[in-house]
Protein backbone atom coordinates (compact mmCIF):
# COMPACT_ATOMS: atom_id res chain seq x y z
CA UNK A 1 0.00 0.00 0.00
CA UNK A 2 1.33 3.43 -0.97
CA UNK A 3 1.55 6.20 1.67
CA UNK A 4 -1.35 8.63 1.78
CA UNK A 5 0.16 11.71 0.10
CA UNK A 6 -2.05 14.12 2.06
CA UNK A 7 -0.74 13.54 5.57
CA UNK A 8 2.39 14.03 7.68
CA UNK A 9 2.46 13.08 11.36
CA UNK A 10 4.39 15.34 13.74
CA UNK A 11 5.32 14.41 17.31
CA UNK A 12 7.01 16.59 19.93
CA UNK A 13 8.74 14.86 22.82
CA UNK A 14 11.03 15.42 25.76
CA UNK A 15 12.50 12.78 28.10
CA UNK A 16 9.85 10.14 27.39
CA UNK A 17 11.78 7.57 25.42
CA UNK A 18 9.67 4.47 26.30
CA UNK A 19 6.38 6.23 25.53
CA UNK A 20 7.68 7.67 22.26
CA UNK A 21 9.06 4.36 21.02
CA UNK A 22 5.73 2.65 21.76
CA UNK A 23 3.88 5.40 19.88
CA UNK A 24 6.22 5.07 16.90
CA UNK A 25 5.69 1.30 16.93
CA UNK A 26 1.96 1.89 16.51
CA UNK A 27 2.15 4.76 14.02
CA UNK A 28 4.48 2.92 11.67
CA UNK A 29 1.88 0.13 11.35
CA UNK A 30 -0.93 2.45 10.22
CA UNK A 31 -2.44 1.67 6.80
CA UNK A 32 -1.99 5.32 5.75
CA UNK A 33 1.79 4.90 6.13
CA UNK A 34 2.34 8.63 6.77
CA UNK A 35 5.78 10.19 6.89
CA UNK A 36 6.59 10.95 10.52
CA UNK A 37 8.61 13.81 11.98
CA UNK A 38 9.78 13.73 15.60
CA UNK A 39 10.94 16.95 17.22
CA UNK A 40 13.00 16.18 20.29
CA UNK A 41 12.96 19.08 22.73
CA UNK A 42 16.48 18.61 24.12
CA UNK A 43 15.87 15.29 25.88
CA UNK A 44 18.48 14.09 28.34
CA UNK A 45 17.43 10.42 28.37
CA UNK A 46 18.83 9.34 25.02
CA UNK A 47 15.52 9.73 23.18
CA UNK A 48 16.88 11.13 19.88
CA UNK A 49 19.59 8.47 19.54
CA UNK A 50 17.04 5.73 20.27
CA UNK A 51 14.73 7.08 17.57
CA UNK A 52 17.55 7.39 15.04
CA UNK A 53 18.61 3.79 15.68
CA UNK A 54 15.17 2.15 15.77
CA UNK A 55 13.42 4.27 13.12
CA UNK A 56 15.92 5.52 10.52
CA UNK A 57 13.08 6.55 8.17
CA UNK A 58 11.55 8.89 10.75
CA UNK A 59 12.55 12.51 10.23
CA UNK A 60 14.26 13.59 13.46
CA UNK A 61 14.73 17.22 14.45
CA UNK A 62 17.00 17.71 17.46
CA UNK A 63 16.15 21.00 19.14
CA UNK A 64 18.99 22.58 21.10
CA UNK A 65 16.61 23.58 23.92
CA UNK A 66 13.09 22.83 25.07
CA UNK A 67 10.87 24.66 22.58
CA UNK A 68 7.62 23.16 23.83
CA UNK A 69 4.81 23.46 21.29
CA UNK A 70 6.99 25.61 19.02
CA UNK A 71 8.73 22.38 18.10
CA UNK A 72 5.65 21.72 15.99
CA UNK A 73 6.29 24.97 14.12
CA UNK A 74 9.76 23.73 13.15
CA UNK A 75 8.33 20.52 11.77
CA UNK A 76 5.45 22.14 9.87
CA UNK A 77 7.92 24.52 8.21
CA UNK A 78 9.31 21.47 6.40
CA UNK A 79 6.04 19.67 5.69
CA UNK A 80 5.11 19.23 2.01
CA UNK A 81 1.72 17.54 2.51
CA UNK A 82 -1.48 19.65 2.76
CA UNK A 83 -2.36 18.31 6.21
CA UNK A 84 -0.43 17.60 9.39
CA UNK A 85 -1.60 15.30 12.17
CA UNK A 86 -0.14 16.06 15.57
CA UNK A 87 0.62 13.48 18.22
CA UNK A 88 2.03 13.74 21.67
CA UNK A 89 4.50 11.05 22.60
CA UNK A 90 1.73 9.29 24.54
CA UNK A 91 -1.02 9.53 21.90
CA UNK A 92 -1.56 7.68 18.64
CA UNK A 93 -4.11 7.54 15.82
CA UNK A 94 -6.28 4.47 15.27
CA UNK A 95 -5.94 2.72 11.88
CA UNK A 96 -8.07 4.58 9.33
CA UNK A 97 -8.52 7.68 11.49
CA UNK A 98 -5.94 9.72 9.60
CA UNK A 99 -7.64 9.04 6.28
CA UNK A 100 -11.07 9.93 7.68
CA UNK A 101 -9.79 13.25 9.03
CA UNK A 102 -8.04 14.04 5.74
CA UNK A 103 -11.26 13.22 3.83
CA UNK A 104 -13.09 15.86 5.88
CA UNK A 105 -10.43 18.47 5.19
CA UNK A 106 -10.58 17.57 1.50
CA UNK A 107 -14.35 17.99 1.46
CA UNK A 108 -14.62 21.26 3.39
CA UNK A 109 -12.09 23.90 2.31
CA UNK A 110 -12.84 26.34 5.18
CA UNK A 111 -12.29 23.64 7.77
CA UNK A 112 -8.89 24.16 9.42
CA UNK A 113 -8.84 21.37 12.00
CA UNK A 114 -10.41 18.02 12.80
CA UNK A 115 -10.15 16.85 16.41
CA UNK A 116 -10.83 13.21 17.14
CA UNK A 117 -12.55 11.20 19.84
CA UNK A 118 -9.92 10.47 22.50
CA UNK A 119 -10.03 7.06 24.15
CA UNK A 120 -8.01 6.73 27.35
CA UNK A 121 -5.92 3.61 27.80
CA UNK A 122 -6.00 0.95 29.13
CA UNK A 123 -9.79 0.78 29.46
CA UNK A 124 -10.48 2.89 26.36
CA UNK A 125 -13.05 5.06 28.04
CA UNK A 126 -13.80 8.45 26.57
CA UNK A 127 -11.60 11.32 27.72
CA UNK A 128 -13.43 13.50 30.30
CA UNK A 129 -13.45 16.45 27.91
CA UNK A 130 -15.54 14.51 25.35
CA UNK A 131 -18.99 15.80 26.45
CA UNK A 132 -17.79 19.39 25.95
CA UNK A 133 -16.73 18.62 22.39
CA UNK A 134 -19.70 16.46 21.48
CA UNK A 135 -22.21 19.02 22.79
CA UNK A 136 -20.38 22.21 21.85
CA UNK A 137 -22.77 25.20 21.95
CA UNK A 138 -20.89 27.03 19.19
CA UNK A 139 -23.26 27.59 16.22
CA UNK A 140 -22.00 25.62 13.24
CA UNK A 141 -22.53 26.47 9.58
CA UNK A 142 -24.85 24.12 7.71
CA UNK A 143 -21.99 22.40 5.92
CA UNK A 144 -20.06 21.56 9.10
CA UNK A 145 -19.54 17.76 9.40
CA UNK A 146 -19.51 17.79 13.21
CA UNK A 147 -19.78 20.05 16.27
CA UNK A 148 -18.00 23.39 15.86
CA UNK A 149 -15.14 24.06 18.27
CA UNK A 150 -13.33 27.16 19.48
CA UNK A 151 -10.26 25.26 20.66
CA UNK A 152 -8.65 21.91 20.00
CA UNK A 153 -6.45 19.33 21.68
CA UNK A 154 -3.36 19.45 19.51
CA UNK A 155 -2.21 15.90 20.23
CA UNK A 156 -5.47 14.56 18.79
CA UNK A 157 -5.99 16.88 15.83
CA UNK A 158 -5.25 17.10 12.12
CA UNK A 159 -4.65 20.62 10.81
CA UNK A 160 -4.64 22.18 7.38
CA UNK A 161 -1.06 23.34 6.82
CA UNK A 162 -2.21 26.46 4.96
CA UNK A 163 -4.25 27.58 7.98
CA UNK A 164 -1.46 26.71 10.43
CA UNK A 165 1.04 28.83 8.53
CA UNK A 166 -1.44 31.67 8.07
CA UNK A 167 -1.66 32.26 11.84
CA UNK A 168 2.03 31.57 12.47
CA UNK A 169 1.60 28.31 14.37
CA UNK A 170 1.93 28.18 18.14
CA UNK A 171 3.16 31.15 20.15
CA UNK A 172 6.73 30.95 21.46
CA UNK A 173 5.58 33.03 24.44
CA UNK A 174 3.40 30.21 25.80
CA UNK A 175 5.90 27.33 25.30
CA UNK A 176 3.59 24.40 26.21
CA UNK A 177 0.35 24.15 28.13
CA UNK A 178 -2.94 25.49 26.81
CA UNK A 179 -1.16 26.85 23.75
CA UNK A 180 -4.05 25.69 21.54
CA UNK A 181 -6.46 28.32 22.85
CA UNK A 182 -4.56 31.30 21.42
CA UNK A 183 -3.84 29.43 18.19
CA UNK A 184 -7.53 28.65 17.70
CA UNK A 185 -8.72 32.16 18.49
CA UNK A 186 -6.43 33.37 15.72
CA UNK A 187 -7.79 30.75 13.31
CA UNK A 188 -11.37 31.76 14.09
CA UNK A 189 -10.53 35.45 13.70
CA UNK A 190 -9.39 34.70 10.15
CA UNK A 191 -12.56 32.85 9.23
CA UNK A 192 -11.36 29.28 9.69
CA UNK A 193 -13.55 26.61 11.32
CA UNK A 194 -12.68 23.74 13.64
CA UNK A 195 -14.74 20.60 14.22
CA UNK A 196 -14.91 17.43 16.27
CA UNK A 197 -15.41 14.06 14.56
CA UNK A 198 -16.58 11.06 16.57
CA UNK A 199 -15.38 8.51 14.01
CA UNK A 200 -11.81 9.88 14.06
CA UNK A 201 -10.32 7.97 17.00
CA UNK A 202 -7.12 8.80 18.87
CA UNK A 203 -5.75 6.84 21.83
CA UNK A 204 -4.09 8.36 24.90
CA UNK A 205 -2.02 6.46 27.45
CA UNK A 206 -1.11 9.27 29.84
CA UNK A 207 2.56 9.31 30.68
CA UNK A 208 3.54 9.15 34.32
CA UNK A 209 6.56 11.32 33.51
CA UNK A 210 4.88 14.66 34.20
CA UNK A 211 4.99 17.30 36.90
CA UNK A 212 1.36 18.18 37.73
CA UNK A 213 2.27 21.32 39.68
CA UNK A 214 4.40 22.67 36.87
CA UNK A 215 1.64 21.88 34.37
CA UNK A 216 -0.83 23.77 36.55
CA UNK A 217 1.50 26.75 36.92
CA UNK A 218 2.02 27.07 33.19
CA UNK A 219 -1.65 26.37 32.44
CA UNK A 220 -2.89 29.16 34.70
CA UNK A 221 -0.29 31.60 33.39
CA UNK A 222 -1.06 30.83 29.76
CA UNK A 223 -4.81 31.06 30.30
CA UNK A 224 -4.42 34.53 31.79
CA UNK A 225 -2.05 35.68 29.05
CA UNK A 226 -4.32 34.36 26.28
CA UNK A 227 -7.35 36.00 27.88
CA UNK A 228 -5.73 39.44 27.94
CA UNK A 229 -4.16 39.02 24.50
CA UNK A 230 -7.43 38.33 22.69
CA UNK A 231 -10.57 38.99 24.74
CA UNK A 232 -12.31 42.41 24.96
CA UNK A 233 -11.72 44.09 28.32
CA UNK A 234 -15.04 43.17 30.03
CA UNK A 235 -14.71 39.52 29.00
CA UNK A 236 -11.04 39.45 29.95
CA UNK A 237 -11.89 40.74 33.41
CA UNK A 238 -14.70 38.21 33.90
CA UNK A 239 -12.57 35.30 32.69
CA UNK A 240 -9.71 36.35 34.97
CA UNK A 241 -11.99 36.46 38.00
CA UNK A 242 -13.42 33.05 37.16
CA UNK A 243 -9.96 31.52 36.87
CA UNK A 244 -8.74 33.09 40.12
CA UNK A 245 -11.83 31.94 42.02
CA UNK A 246 -11.48 28.32 40.93
CA UNK A 247 -7.75 27.62 41.24
CA UNK A 248 -6.14 26.22 44.41
CA UNK A 249 -4.79 28.90 46.71
CA UNK A 250 -1.22 27.80 47.09
CA UNK A 251 2.33 28.62 46.05
CA UNK A 252 1.94 27.14 42.58
CA UNK A 253 -0.99 29.41 41.79
CA UNK A 254 0.79 32.41 43.32
CA UNK A 255 3.79 31.74 41.09
CA UNK A 256 1.55 31.44 38.01
CA UNK A 257 -0.25 34.71 38.73
CA UNK A 258 3.01 36.52 39.49
CA UNK A 259 4.50 35.39 36.19
CA UNK A 260 1.33 36.38 34.34
CA UNK A 261 1.51 39.88 35.88
CA UNK A 262 5.21 40.17 35.01
CA UNK A 263 4.31 39.47 31.39
CA UNK A 264 1.69 42.21 31.18
CA UNK A 265 3.94 44.72 29.35
CA UNK A 266 4.40 42.43 26.35
CA UNK A 267 0.80 41.19 26.56
CA UNK A 268 -0.51 44.75 26.28
CA UNK A 269 1.89 45.54 23.43
CA UNK A 270 0.75 42.48 21.48
CA UNK A 271 -2.92 42.63 22.46
CA UNK A 272 -5.29 42.15 19.52
CA UNK A 273 -8.91 41.48 20.54
CA UNK A 274 -10.84 39.00 18.42
CA UNK A 275 -13.73 40.13 16.16
CA UNK A 276 -17.21 40.36 17.68
CA UNK A 277 -18.47 37.11 16.12
CA UNK A 278 -15.57 35.17 17.63
CA UNK A 279 -16.11 36.79 21.02
CA UNK A 280 -19.80 35.80 20.93
CA UNK A 281 -18.82 32.17 20.41
CA UNK A 282 -16.24 32.34 23.20
CA UNK A 283 -18.88 33.67 25.59
CA UNK A 284 -21.10 30.67 24.79
CA UNK A 285 -18.35 28.43 26.17
CA UNK A 286 -18.04 30.19 29.53
CA UNK A 287 -20.60 28.11 31.40
CA UNK A 288 -19.60 24.68 29.97
CA UNK A 289 -15.98 25.48 30.81
CA UNK A 290 -16.91 26.55 34.34
CA UNK A 291 -18.71 23.24 34.95
CA UNK A 292 -16.18 21.07 33.16
CA UNK A 293 -14.49 18.33 35.24
CA UNK A 294 -11.75 18.21 32.59
CA UNK A 295 -10.68 21.83 33.12
CA UNK A 296 -9.83 21.80 36.80
CA UNK A 297 -6.41 23.19 37.71
CA UNK A 298 -5.22 20.46 40.05
CA UNK A 299 -1.90 18.98 41.19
Amino acid sequence: MRPDPRITVVIITRDRRPELLRTLDLLTLLPERPPITVVDNASSDGTPDAVAEAYPRVRLIRAARNLGAVGRNLAVAEVTTPYVAFCDDDTWWEPGALARAADLLDRYPRLATVTGLILVEPDRGEDPITPELRHSPVPAPSWMPGPALMSIMAGASMIRVEAFREVGGFSPRLVLGGEEELFCMDLAARGWWMCWAEDVVVHHAASAARDPRERRRVGIRNTLWTTWLRRPLPSAARRTLTVLRTVPRDRTTLSAVAEAVTGLPWVLRERRPVPDHVERNLRLLAEPQRRSPARRYVG
